[in-house]
């Protein structure tokens, strides 16, 4: 994969955690959030911060297809977390980092399992500590061992 091409996937993939996260607080109906992270922040520059470009196609997959199969996906995490948790304790960020990290491992196999993992924990980085990337990267890692196995 060119250095250019993995910079707009891991674009899509902030972008796709952004808009996963304004999903939960708002409940923006789907085409109504596509359409605004196209128009409006994809590419753009918002105050004085220049996004870089992402990959649509990649981004819609990622929101569409996290959406479409949230229950699976809040199950798969729902059933890797400590005993006392569940999903709505964590926070949205998190929720949406991790939602968009098993839509990927569970849905697209052409992504290789650790460019998955390491892309959703750099994404972690931007919002957390390392406990907390760290708790990113032992959940998918769970994940992407079941989900990888009943593909192959």
């Amino acid at each position: 994969m060119t250095q250019t091409r993995s910079r707009s996937r891991s674009a899509a993939r902030l972008a796709a955690v952004q808009a996963l996260y304004q999903q939960d607080m708002e409940g923006t109906p789907l085409p109504r959030l596509l359409h605004e992270f196209h128009e409006h922040r994809i590419g753009a520059t918002i105050e004085d911060e220049t996004y870089h470009e992402a990959e649509r196609d990649f981004f819609d997959d990622i929101v569409a297809g996290a959406d479409a199969r949230r229950e699976e996906i809040d199950g798969l995490i729902t059933a890797r977390l400590a005993e006392g948790w569940s999903l709505e304790r964590l926070d949205r960020p998190m929720r949406a980092i991790l939602r968009a990290g098993v839509y990927e491992l569970i849905a697209r196999p052409d992504v290789p399992v650790g460019s998955v993992i390491s892309e959703y924990v750099d994404v972690a980085h931007a919002f957390y500590d390392k406990r907390e990337s760290g708790f990113v990267n032992g959940l998918l890692d769970a994940i992407a061992k079941e989900a990888r196995a009943a593909q192959a």
